[in-house]
């Protein structure tokens, strides 16, 4: 159990590491990768959903039992963002240094599942 709680430890720290300061960044990516971001509604959305999970992942890690259901969703969040940046990837819609970052939520979804698999659905 104690991997299980490491896991989704690691997963907060992480993401409050790389979500957060997005939210002060929005005019230098624009700068950096042109063109600029002209939709802040998406931007802003979707870093406050992205951050949002990162309050769900220490529930799940102090109680994995209790919050094993939750664990399917969150297993979701990082599969549906790798699998997001790989596609953009081979559209060439996206650097390949990005993929770093869908590697990351990758093996962070795939450390998901085995937290799943190895936490008893119930207390025996």
């Amino acid at each position: 159990m104690k991997f299980v709680k490491i896991i989704f430890w690691i997963a907060t720290v992480w993401g409050f590491f790389m979500l957060t300061p997005l939210f002060f960044m929005f005019d230098i990516i624009g700068r950096r990768d042109p063109p600029p971001i002209t939709h802040p509604g998406f931007y802003y959305g979707f870093l406050s959903v992205g951050l949002a999970w990162q309050f769900v992942f220490p529930f799940i890690a102090r109680d994995p039992i209790r919050f094993r259901p939750i664990m399917l969703p969150s297993m979701l969040e990082k599969f549906g963002y790798a699998g997001s940046l790989t596609l953009l990837y081979f559209q060439h819609r996206l650097h390949a240094a990005d993929l770093v970052f869908a590697g990351i939520d990758g093996l962070l979804g795939a450390l998901f599942l085995l937290a799943f698999l190895k936490t008893p659905a119930t207390l025996s």
